[in-house]
């Protein structure tokens, strides 16, 4: 038998999916009065929401910042130490910056959370460590913790970033239906592929 047709094999995969699946699962309690801010903020920006990470934290920062604006938060993500070379400029007083960052302690996205605050930009942390530089001197700190040992080793950044991910996509989902944008919406900035092909709108989404 092919060692990846073996039970050990597969069972092992299957625990993977299982713990990271509970510490996803584990983030609707550790939901809480910071993400209420959170919504308030970004449903008062008059400007966009710029969302940073670096390494595995940069893909969740790209894909929080596609789906904020698929669903009617207009959202761009930036690298961190790209943002220092230069692409800072297009920040302005009407933005909110969303950093990741698990440890807290990313010199490129601290110095970054300084730069954007002095052009009276709110930062909004997302951190598993609220005392570290970046929990401590954002102007909303989320603690968010992988319940269960989801990251290999403490080191392999998977539980975590999907940790972080789900919350993004209830934060997106929430603004959405606050904003009541309307499916016809999402569609006009979705016209390729198949989601452009859908000729009849889902059903409407209450607002909240």
């Amino acid at each position: 038998m092919p060692e990846s047709d073996s039970p050990s094999t597969l069972e092992a995969a299957r625990e993977a999916v299982r713990r990271e699946a509970a510490g996803v699962l584990a983030v609707a309690d550790q939901l809480d009065e910071t993400f209420d801010r959170a919504v308030e903020l970004l449903e008062a920006c008059t400007g966009k929401v710029f969302v940073v990470g670096s390494g595995t934290s940069g893909a969740i920062a790209r894909r929080m910042a596609h789906l904020l604006s698929v669903s009617g938060t207009p959202s761009v993500f930036v690298h961190p130490m790209d943002a220092l070379h230069g692409t800072m400029g297009a920040f302005a007083g009407n933005d909110v910056l969303i950093g990741i960052s698990r440890g807290g302690e990313t010199a490129e996205i601290n110095d970054l959370m300084v730069l954007a605050q002095k052009r009276g930009m709110p930062v909004i942390a997302l951190t598993a460590e609220p005392a570290s530089t970046f929990g401590g001197g954002a102007d909303l700190t989320v603690v968010l913790t992988t319940e269960g040992g989801g990251d290999p080793g403490g080191v392999i950044a998977m539980g975590s970033t999907l940790v972080t991910a789900v919350w993004g996509d209830a934060l997106a989902y929430v603004l959405m239906r606050r904003k009541n944008y309307g499916w016809d919406q999402v569609l006009e900035t979705h016209p390729a592929g198949a989601v452009g092909k859908i000729t009849e709108l889902p059903t409407s989404l209450p607002t909240l």
